[in-house]
């Protein structure tokens, strides 16, 4: 059986998904898309975490799905800006696990991990599907990837 590690990027997906479609992702549809017919390895999602009863319940149903959560501090900086990026965190886990999996699956459209897809592909021989919404994910890692998923309809809660 394939073996697959899936890797999300929450506050990407987040804010591109409301910004395109005024919706949220799917996170079921999701899971039965990327693991059918394969056996996960790790699946990881990243996610900020400023500590309200919301967020709690939604980290709490990724759990449910099979997902471990990967909380970061949201930090609101002086001037009004706000941080709580993962890309370091999420590209050494992906560099840790991803070998032990057939396939990466990596949902995020964020440029900035066009040369761990790369690295995956051509230095490792990793199948590597990125999930992203179309319009807002880089055309780098749309084309470091071996296929793009585009996050769409059947990928968004009604």
């Amino acid at each position: 059986m394939e073996k697959v590690a899936l890797f999300v990027d929450v506050q990407n997906v987040y804010y591109t998904t409301r910004q395109v479609f005024r919706r949220n992702f799917d996170y079921n549809a999701f899971w039965s898309r990327a693991t059918q017919g394969r056996k996960v390895t790790r699946a990881i999602a990243y996610a900020t975490d400023r500590g309200d009863r919301k967020q709690r319940e939604f980290q709490n149903i990724l759990r449910a799905i099979g997902f471990e959560v990967k909380l970061k501090p949201f930090i609101q900086r002086a001037d009004g800006s706000a941080k709580g990026d993962w890309d370091v965190g999420i590209t050494i886990d992906v560099l840790e696990y991803g070998r032990d999996a057939d396939t990466v699956v990596l949902v995020s459209g964020d440029g900035d991990f066009d040369l761990l897809v790369e690295k995956l592909r051509l230095g490792y021989g990793r199948k590597v599907e990125v999930y992203g919404v179309a319009p807002q994910t880089s055309a780098s890692l749309i084309n470091a990837a071996s296929q793009f998923i585009p996050i769409e309809d059947n990928l968004l809660l009604r």
